[in-house]
């Protein structure tokens, strides 16, 4: 590079690692980028994210206890979906919603038929040392697709569903919502952090790279 790198050149280099599971290199650019913003999440969270998919749960820890020490906090996830005029908003696990009996049976069906496709569920971006039963369920809950299975429930058949997340879309969410589109042959079209995606007939106009 002409200059030196700021902290998205950092960020940008930390994801690459998580999605290659390159720790060397990733505990490099995740120290760089603490320096550079100390209160930035995304260098602990990502680092993170490559200590759980090699198992080693105690280097998590230690880097929660770091950002709880330092007063860094992630933001929560949540996504929204407009529909009739109104906002409908979920987080993880949400139940709040007067229709989560249909969201989560939605889902439940959906996860059937993305497993029949091929669907394999990443378990690497579950942050958490529980049973892999329980990492499948936590990543079937996400919030986009709650959201997305209410648009499946409401909007109309032959209309785009549009979602917006305010933080980036987990790795196992963008493969799902690539099957979700191809077996109900509808478009999806999500807006997180990073960027716009669309997914169509099994494919992201992202070209999986965000």
């Amino acid at each position: 590079m002409p200059m030196p790198p700021d902290a998205i050149g950092w960020s940008t280099l930390l994801s690459s690692c998580r999605l290659h599971g390159n720790l060397e290199v990733g505990k490099w650019a995740a120290a760089s980028l603490q320096e550079l913003e100390p209160n930035n999440p995304a260098g602990y969270i990502l680092l993170s994210s490559i200590y759980a998919a090699k198992g080693k749960w105690d280097y998590v820890s230690e880097l929660r206890r770091g950002m709880r020490d330092k007063g860094v906090r992630k933001e929560p996830g949540c996504s929204w979906i407009k529909y009739k005029g109104k906002v409908h908003i979920f987080s993880a696990d949400d139940q709040t919603s007067p229709f989560s009996d249909q969201i989560y049976a939605e889902l439940d069906k959906l996860n059937h038929k993305m497993i029949e496709e091929g669907y394999v569920p990443d378990m690497s971006t579950v942050l958490h040392d529980v049973e892999e039963s329980e990492k499948k369920k936590m990543l079937n809950y996400h919030s986009e697709r709650l959201a997305i299975a209410f648009g499946l429930i409401f909007i109309p058949p032959g209309l785009p569903i549009r979602i917006v997340k305010n933080l980036r879309v987990c790795g196992d969410c963008h493969n799902a919502t690539k099957y979700i589109s191809k077996i109900t042959h509808r478009e999806i079209l999500v807006r997180d952090a990073v960027r716009f995606h669309l997914f169509k007939d099994g494919t992201c106009s992202c070209g999986d790279f965000w």
